[in-house]
């Protein structure tokens, strides 16, 4: 008997310790190069190569489940995922709903257009400006430009797409990911200067946990700091976000 419940104890703390170590990763794959699916219906990006890192210095199994942006910070607090990587700038807003760890890559945003169309944001009142929809970016354009008229879409693609067709006369996107959209779109160009408000988009982008997940906090904070130290962020930076 003594065998047997040391048996299913053991099986008990075995459980409990495959169950901390695995972690469930959302995103919204619509953000190239943070986020994206592959020909293989897979996510791929800056942020998916990080969190593999992390879970790799953390000995952790992790899961990655593509979400709508406006859905994520919803389904981390009702516990559908543990942890939520995907382009998120830190704000006194967000840090209400959700904790973030420290920040893993610097950020501002900037708007893009026609090229030769607008040279200032000025240029842009009364204008249709594009971003996805729950991102700061919209939040940006409500608070701080009401003069223009900001348009939500489930994807910057479509947005793009609408840009690229007169539907659209800009889009607000993070600094990293319009250069890689203008190396691919050379009728397109930035307007203005970098926008690094702090309220908005000059902490840097984070990964939110629930705000009674502590354990899990401190552990992403920790290997952060490592693959830090290591070059790890370094060098996926330069893998990802060439000059």
């Amino acid at each position: 008997m003594k065998k047997l419940v040391l048996a299913a104890l053991l099986a008990s703390v075995a459980l409990g310790t495959q169950a901390a170590d695995k972690i469930r990763f959302a995103s919204s794959a619509t953000y190239p190069p943070f986020e994206s699916l592959n020909s293989d219906n897979q996510i791929v990006g800056f942020d998916i190569d990080l969190a593999k890192a992390l879970c790799k210095q953390m000995q952790a199994e992790c899961s990655f489940t593509n979400n709508p942006f406006d859905s994520l910070v919803p389904a981390l607090k009702f516990r559908r995922y543990d942890a939520v990587i995907s382009g998120m700038d830190i704000t006194e807003e967000r840090k209400k709903q959700v904790s973030f760890t420290q920040p893993y890559y610097a950020n501002s945003a900037i708007i893009i257009a026609q090229k030769g169309k607008f040279t200032s944001l000025e240029q842009l009142k009364g204008k249709r400006v594009g971003m996805e929809n729950g991102t700061t970016h919209q939040k940006y354009l409500h608070d701080k430009q009401p003069d223009i008229t900001a348009v939500a879409y489930d994807s910057y693609q479509n947005a793009i797409l609408d840009l690229k067709n007169n539907r659209l006369d800009g889009i607000l996107g993070d600094t990293a990911v319009v250069g890689a959209w203008l190396k691919t779109n050379p009728n397109l160009s930035a307007v203005g200067e970098h926008i690094t408000d702090s309220s908005y988009f000059g902490t840097g982008l984070g990964i939110a946990v629930r705000k009674d997940n502590d354990a899990l906090l401190k552990k992403l904070d920790t290997a952060l700091a490592a693959l830090k130290a290591d070059g790890t962020i370094d060098k996926l930076n330069k893998q990802w976000f060439p000059e």
